[in-house]
């Protein structure tokens, strides 16, 4: 299953509009990031175990969002004493200077201290169930789509593992002939060095180049990568989260080959090490991101 999805839901209550909507992407643990309106703050927590009901690994961004005013109150205040206040000396000024407009309502409606808007969010306790079973509804969208996305990288990792099955062959079969030319190399090298090699211990001798020659044998690495595959196969087709896993798997596997690379002293092998950790890489970056 792939860690990138998206879900949507869109539900009517009483006067207002609910969206839920459900983002995912890769992450090394279960990251999850709420974007709740202040008065539904409180469903933080009941969200967070539906996620982790539906989802092991990935980066989940909820968000949710009220259009409409069915939980915005609003309510007309007045401050008495200071209009009483406020009256009365408009009353003092008019008598003072001898002015004959009268007071309106509009003077004292504009003025902010005198009256004003109260805006108050009410928290839709009765909107929680509602709410919840959308967001397990967006969490199935999600998970259908990170499963479709799932299917198509098994195919492009099961492809880039035929691959590396194929390079592994190949550096099994050019391993004896290397190990031919290895002993070759070493024998003449030493009738550089020694000269005539009658005097030398036969047995001795072959023992010598056979300990030189496994030094830069590489069977054990390929052993070792057959196993991998076959146990990356293996690990590829279980139904809980994976993606760790695989991604230890293909460490062990660079490792293999990094190591062949540097017993190696044939061209051949040097440029097949080279593609296999190539191949090895692509599949890394793939399975970043399954969960």
């Amino acid at each position: 299953m792939s860690m990138t999805g998206y879900g949507r839901d869109v539900f009517q209550f009483n006067d207002a509009t609910i969206l839920i909507e459900i983002k995912s992407v890769n992450h090394r643990f279960l990251d999850y990031m709420p974007h709740f309106p202040r008065n539904l703050m409180f469903l933080e927590e009941p969200v967070r175990k539906v996620i982790q009901t539906y989802f092991k690994r990935g980066r989940i961004a909820v968000f949710i969002e009220v259009h409409g005013s069915a939980f915005n109150k609003k309510t007309l205040e007045l401050d008495w004493d200071f209009l009483d206040d406020y009256v009365q000396k408009i009353k003092d000024i008019k008598k003072t200077y001898q002015l004959e407009d009268p007071i309106s309502l509009s003077l004292l409606a504009t003025n902010p201290d005198c009256m004003w808007i109260e805006k108050t969010e009410e928290q839709p306790l009765e909107l929680q169930e509602y709410i919840l079973e959308a967001v397990k509804q967006t969490c199935l969208k999600v998970k259908r789509m990170r499963e479709v996305e799932g299917e198509f990288l098994q195919a492009d990792i099961e492809k880039h593992m035929e691959c590396i099955h194929h390079l592994i062959n190949r550096l099994e079969k050019q391993r004896p002939i290397v190990i031919q030319e290895y002993q070759r190399r070493i024998h003449y090298r030493l009738e550089d060095y020694v000269g005539n090699l009658s005097f030398i211990e036969q047995e001795r001798y072959r023992q010598e180049i056979a300990l030189l020659a496994e030094k830069g044998d590489i069977v054990e690495e390929i052993v070792r990568l057959n196993s991998h595959i076959h146990h990356f196969k293996q690990t590829l087709n279980e139904a809980e989260a994976i993606g760790r896993k695989l991604d230890f798997i293909l460490q062990e596997m660079q490792r293999e080959a990094n190591t062949i690379g540097a017993k190696s002293t044939d061209p051949e092998i040097s440029e097949l090490a080279v593609q296999l950790k190539s191949v090895i890489e692509k599949v890394k970056e793939q399975v970043q991101n399954i969960e």
